[in-house]
């Protein structure tokens, strides 16, 4: 699986290391704008990563200086006589093609190498984790553009700030970088620029190296904010937690620990 076999335009899969695929949005004169090539390789290249069993983990980042400047500037207001019904069908495609990284099983990752704005940040939220690179600025403008939130902005961005920072982000389209949007809890991490890259590699690569079946079950127990209570968390629990121990690895697992080595785990 790479670029050339998926015909990707606007858009990178790279394999830096095993287990690791890497998704660099490639549109840098637009500072990496959602455009239309890009979002018809966003699809297949999600489609394809779904479909292949060893990959672990994903990295999502930009080319150049910025991670995502948002949606495409072509057509948000290129289109002023359109019909209502039309756009919201427009859009509608337009969200489910992006928030498609939601339906992995694998642990995503939001590499925030430079600005992240509105749907570029709410496709970050999107991802299991997010590290940001010192001074990039990160915002949902939508009101300061005279628009509604968009992407599953007002889903996403509560669910990993809260409802407080959520409201402050969204009702004044201010941005935040650095110490502060590591406090909000809106990133994971802060990292200097000039090591940025290779930081998250090694985030990825750590996170490649553990138990592939257990990390999907924990992926999967933890999504949309995690079980709705105590109750449902111990039965899903008891269910998944017996699904692991009857693996391969756990095995592996155990044994490695015991001799003091890395386990090599196989996802059996």
């Amino acid at each position: 699986m790479s670029s050339e076999d998926l015909a990707l335009t606007d858009l990178r899969l790279e394999r830096p290391s095993s287990g690791v695929v890497r998704l660099v949005l490639d549109n840098p004169a637009q500072r990496n704008a959602m455009s239309d090539a890009m979002t018809e390789s966003w699809g297949r290249a999600i489609d394809a990563i779904a479909a292949d069993a060893s990959v672990r983990v994903v990295v999502v980042t930009g080319e150049g200086s910025a991670f995502c400047s948002g949606g495409n500037p072509a057509w948000i207001a290129g289109e002023p006589d359109a019909e209502v019904d039309y756009l919201r069908t427009r859009m509608i495609a337009f969200y489910r093609a992006w928030l498609a990284i939601r339906k992995l099983e694998v642990p995503t990752i939001a590499a925030l190498n430079g600005p992240a704005v509105g749907a570029g940040l709410c496709m970050a939220l999107a991802c299991d984790l997010r590290y940001s690179a010192v001074g990039a600025k990160l915002s949902v403008p939508f009101v300061k553009l005279g628009m509604n939130p968009g992407m599953g902005g007002t889903y996403l961005l509560p669910n990993v700030v809260g409802p407080v920072h959520a409201r402050d982000l969204l009702l004044t389209g201010r941005a935040v970088e650095g110490d502060e949007a590591l406090r909000m809890g809106l990133v994971n991490g802060v990292f200097e620029a000039d090591d940025f890259a290779t930081k998250v590699q090694e985030i990825a690569e750590g996170i490649a190296a553990t138990a592939p079946i257990a990390s999907r079950y924990t992926k999967i127990a933890l999504r949309d904010g995690g079980h709705e209570n105590f109750e449902s968390a111990i039965q899903w629990e008891a269910l998944a937690q017996p699904i692991t121990l009857a693996t391969a690895d756990l095995q592996e697992g155990v044994l490695a620990a015991r001799e003091k080595r890395k386990p090599d785990f196989k996802g059996v």
